[in-house]
């Protein structure tokens, strides 16, 4: 690892991809071999004061790098942080970990020649399930690694890091996998036995029996075969685990996601399914986790998900409580032009919304000169007709068109990847923000972002940096959702 040679390491839930994340050199090869042009890379340290020179902690971060569950914990770089900067390109933050193994220690051990952090990934092939047996270790992960770090302890059952972060003083769990799961949710009510199969993207999925909710751990995005298979297995896992043989399955309204295939194949086995509203979902999830009842307002704002009227929701207010929900207010809808090309290229997006704003692109801007002519025609047309253009709401798409109106990410390689780069820039000391305007429609009331967009616009013109432009928007979504 000293020499800037990439290893694989087995650990508790799976095989990590380890390299010295002060090297450049080693870094960058790891990214290409993996094929994760920017993702950002956990990184693994061997004690707190290692953390401390190239992060800041507060008290409460320092009990979460130390806690039993040892999660990744998102944490500010330090300015002269010797950390590769292609650990987490455009980001602020790294996510830190101690050790947890004994082979961890032993690995970490200061003895001089031991890197300050070393990059501890997933080990596999983007996108694919974390590596647990030896045999496949040797088979799957020899283009990644140069050499093998292995122990003779099988692995029951791949599970991934969880990662969390600390927020005004609590803790923020982003990724609830190990250390966590499956411990469970406490719930204010009884239920029968569930079983809940969860969405598409960071899939976990849920059984429930009597008062307790248990949630697995984090299985990964539902978009090919081998993730399937490892999302199936965990759950014949968790059925025998906690002696739960579920008589309802719950699914996500989507027909195309593949958990959504899995719970109606169940079919022959005789269980009540029920479908479930994507974002009433976020919602009464976020109610459980907090010990709600009755009715509230909920907010969940999203890349995507599948609304009863057949469209893309992602920008929605509901009033609701566990049982029925009424969309009360949603983000105007805006065409999707070319549907999963425009969420891989948010200049899409932001093409879209000029149009929605100004109703035709014939404007003079850095982005249009940037598309080339012939794709611009195509994604014009293709909104003037809506061919292969669906209707969406989402609050994730209209991120990703800020983003790129502004000129900082056209083209993404990693899920989100607009948006956080959009929120990495923010000014923190810009009060300002934009105003998104409600129509006085009956229920639900449309929030227009056409609006905003015109002032971003406008402030481009203007010559406005855009980190005021980010702060300035960021501020307009939050006051808004305040109003």
């Amino acid at each position: 690892l000293a020499a800037g040679y990439i290893v694989a390491v087995k650990g508790l839930g799976g095989f990590h991809l380890a390299c010295d994340a002060t090297n450049d050199e080693a870094v960058r090869r790891l990214r290409e071999r993996k094929g994760r042009v920017d993702k950002p890379f956990a990184l693994m340290s061997p004690d707190i004061e290692a953390v401390e020179r190239f992060c800041y902690l507060s008290e409460g971060e320092r009990q979460l790098l130390l806690s039993p569950q040892r999660p990744i914990v998102l944490l500010r770089e330090r300015p002269d942080s010797p950390i590769s900067k292609l650990v987490a390109p455009r980001n602020k933050y790294l996510g830190v970990m101690l050790p947890y193994t004994p082979l961890h220690y032993l690995l970490l051990a200061g003895d001089g020649e031991s890197p300050l952090a070393l990059v501890m990934t997933s080990g596999n092939m983007s996108e694919e399930p974390i590596v647990t047996d030896n045999q496949e270790a040797r088979r799957r992960l020899s283009p990644l690694a140069d050499y093998f770090l292995m122990h003779d302890r099988p692995i029951h059952i791949r599970c991934d890091d969880s990662v969390t972060r600390l927020f005004e003083g609590k803790e923020f769990i982003i990724r609830r996998s190990r250390g966590y799961a499956p411990f469970p949710i406490r719930l204010p009510f009884q239920l029968k036995e569930i079983l809940a199969c969860g969405a598409e993207l960071k899939n976990t999925f849920c059984l429930t029996k009597d008062t307790y909710a248990f949630l697995s751990q984090h299985i990964g995005d539902m978009e090919n075969l081998e993730t399937l298979r490892s999302y199936e297995a965990s759950i014949e896992h968790f059925k025998r685990l906690f002696r739960i043989e579920p008589r309802i399955i719950a699914y996500d309204m989507h027909p195309d996601y593949l958990s959504t295939k899995y719970a109606l194949s169940q079919i022959a086995n005789r269980k009540l399914q029920i479908a479930v509203q994507h974002h009433h979902a976020h919602i009464a999830s976020c109610m459980a986790e907090n010990g709600l009842q009755g009715r509230v307002i909920g907010v969940a704002f999203d890349g995507t998900g599948y609304g009863e009227d057949g469209r893309i929701w992602g920008g929605e207010f509901l009033v609701c409580d566990y049982a029925d929900y009424q969309r009360v207010a949603h983000l105007a809808y805006v065409p999707l032009p070319g549907g999963e090309a425009a969420i891989r290229r948010p200049y899409r997006m932001a093409l879209s919304h000029l149009r929605h704003a100004y109703g035709s692109l014939d404007l003079d801007l850095p982005l249009l000169r940037r598309v080339d002519p012939v794709e611009l025609r195509v994604v014009e047309r293709q909104v003037e007709t809506g061919l292969n253009s669906p209707l969406t709401s989402s609050m994730g798409r209209l991120f990703d068109a800020v983003s790129a109106l502004i000129g900082l990410r056209d083209v993404i390689n990693y899920e989100a990847q607009a948006a956080i780069e959009l929120e990495m820039i923010a000014a923190e000391d810009v009060e300002e923000g934009y105003a998104f305007p409600l129509s006085l429609s009956p229920y639900p009331l449309i929030l227009d972002p056409a609006p905003v967009i015109r002032a971003i616009v406008a402030d481009l013109r203007a010559g406005v940096d855009k980190p005021v432009i980010s702060a300035k928007f960021h501020n307009g979504v939050a006051g808004m959702i305040a109003a």
